[in-house]
């Protein structure tokens, strides 16, 4: 059956390393889009409080400071500040992933929250696992956060952030999962085209395509979000001087549909702005025809995949036992 759902996929500059600003930001962006008619809205990967590019470009002694304020200001789940954000998404009537660098007891975690159009947390879940430096600051998401997808009233929402685009085997559990319409959270990555001894793979180029081959092997919809980076805070977040960072730029925002198409045109790579496109869900039924991964061109009888979606504790109880 037809229906059309108004997406909207976010390219903006965080409020960096200010919780209370990256939450006022973030709500503008959702009432913008609620405003011009979405009804589901993706943010970049950790949108709140940024993403600290510093931990590549420097040590860990020497960004010791700088992520000790990073970390004051990541933004606990159970909080005021996510509360707001709550409000802000039940008075727009939209459906929201919201993506940010999740603080809890004494650990930052990466983290994407699905907030329904009531304003309602139905989906929380942890990157599974940071990418490289990232592990110094992040820990793990567990089997809870294997849960990709939660239904809703404008379609099966799912996302993933950044690298878990690589995890394959991360990806065909999504497609078990029935997504209609996909949020793929990611950073800004810096035009570094032309530069040696950087790694095509952490491209923007590259990074869209790893999205792109989720949509086409979930025949579903798929919105990239990321941020933007300017000059003049360069020397705030660590990377003046760090020969990668080509400023401004950071963003590659796009829209997929299920058969891989590109649906709207891009926004420039240093530009702020909300990529939408309006998604007719029974395209899906059309692409499965070709391809549907866990159906028809499955082979269950010779490769299957195990997953353990009990999250693992550092104390158990006897009754958990």
């Amino acid at each position: 059956m037809s229906k059309t759902v108004r997406v909207a996929a976010i390219q903006a500059e965080p409020v960096w390393n200010d919780l209370q600003g990256g939450v006022d930001k973030s709500i503008k962006l959702i009432q913008e889009a609620s405003f011009n008619g979405a009804n589901v809205v993706g943010f970049p990967e950790v949108f709140i409080p940024g993403y600290p590019w510093s931990i590549w470009a420097k040590s860990p002694t020497e960004n010791g400071e700088f992520m000790n304020e990073y970390f004051n200001n990541s933004m606990e789940l159970e909080s005021p500040e996510m509360e707001r954000i709550k409000n802000a998404v039940k008075d727009a009537g939209i459906f929201c992933v919201m993506a940010y660098s999740e603080r809890f007891q004494g650990t930052l975690y990466i983290s994407q929250t699905f907030i329904n159009e009531e304003g309602q947390v139905v989906l929380h879940r942890r990157k599974i696992k940071p990418t490289h430096v990232e592990r110094a600051y992040w820990g793990d998401g567990q089997g809870e956060s294997l849960q990709t997808v939660v239904k809703s009233s404008f379609g099966n929402i799912g996302g993933l952030k950044c690298w878990e685009h690589t995890q394959t085997l991360l990806r065909y559990y999504e497609y078990t999962q029935n997504s209609d319409i996909h949020v793929a959270s990611w950073p800004c990555i810096f035009l570094v085209e032309g530069l040696e001894k950087w790694p095509y793979h952490i491209s923007t180029k590259c990074s869209q395509e790893f999205t792109r081959i989720l949509a086409i092997e979930g025949g579903c919809f798929a919105l990239i979000a990321t941020q933007v980076v300017s000059k003049e805070h360069a020397a705030k977040i660590g990377i003046d001087g760090f020969r990668f960072a080509r400023l401004p730029s950071g963003g590659f925002s796009m829209i997929f549909g299920p058969f891989g198409e590109e649906l709207v045109e891009p926004l420039p790579a240093d530009q702020e702005g909300i990529l939408y496109a309006d998604c007719d869900l029974s395209r899906k039924a059309e692409a499965k025809q070709n391809l549907d991964l866990v159906g028809h061109y499955s082979r269950p009888d010779m490769l299957s995949l195990r997953v353990n979606r009990y999250p693992s504790k550092p104390v158990f109880f006897a009754q958990d036992l």
